[in-house]
């Protein structure tokens, strides 16, 4: 079975991973509830939670491989009951951010998947089970960036949505803009007709007086013309 020094080293490192993650989402709090920086954060922590997988998986393998000195049925026991415990942890950090294949790996993976990954453990020792961790680990890696590159595709994507939208948003703002000056010199217009109108009342009264004084005139003139010659 593996040595158990080996063991303890990796069981560390994958305590130590754990701890990073606690870490990382206490740190969560002084972010904001969303935007970019909150999910690069998220996705480093998803990352991190995955790897962890790998090294519990990696782990487990290394206790169900006898290859050196064996265990006694007590250490067994202390070893299984460490690494369920810090699965039990990982499954409700990965609970915590919606990883729902992350406890059910064999649903994330396929049992085909699974049990050839079972196969290549076959005939290693330690230290090739050490290998075939870290190079589960690498493809891992490389699937994850793959699925960053299309995260990242669908951001740009919705960055490009976002920019037509702030277009059409402008050209809305502009056409108010352009509605409000048009208001404005109607407004003003309006109020320059009220004046002339104004204006036309005043010169209407005063021609009607100046019409009347005259009609007065005349028929003075009349009554004095009448007056005089009867």
């Amino acid at each position: 079975m593996a040595s158990s020094d080996t063991w303890i080293k990796e069981y560390n490192e994958a305590a130590r991973i754990a701890d990073d993650i606690n870490g990382m989402i206490s740190e969560r709090i002084s972010l904001p509830a969303s935007g970019p920086e909150t999910q690069r954060h998220a996705s480093a922590i998803r990352r991190k939670i995955t790897i962890l997988g790998t090294r519990l998986d990696g782990l487990q393998s290394l206790l169900s491989r006898p290859t050196g000195k064996p265990l006694t049925e007590k250490e067994m026991n202390r070893h299984k009951d460490m690494v369920a415990n810090l699965r039990s942890k990982a499954n409700q950090m990965a609970s915590a951010f919606n990883m729902s294949n992350f406890a059910n790996r064999e649903s994330l993976l396929g049992p085909e998947t699974k049990q050839d990954a079972m196969s290549r453990t076959v005939g290693l020792d330690n230290s090739g089970l050490v290998g075939l961790q870290r190079q589960i680990m690498k493809e891992q890696d490389e699937g994850l960036e793959k699925l960053e590159e299309t995260v990242m595709s669908t951001k740009h994507i919705a960055l490009a949505v976002n920019e037509e939208l702030d277009l059409h948003t402008r050209l809305i703002d502009d056409l108010d803009q352009h509605v409000d000056v048009t208001d404005s010199r109607l407004r003003r217009v309006q109020k320059n007709l009220a004046i002339l109108n104004k204006r036309a009342k005043g010169s209407c009264s005063c021609m009607c007086m100046l019409l009347a004084v005259v009609g007065i005139v005349i028929l003075v003139v009349a009554i004095y013309l009448l007056v005089k010659y009867l």
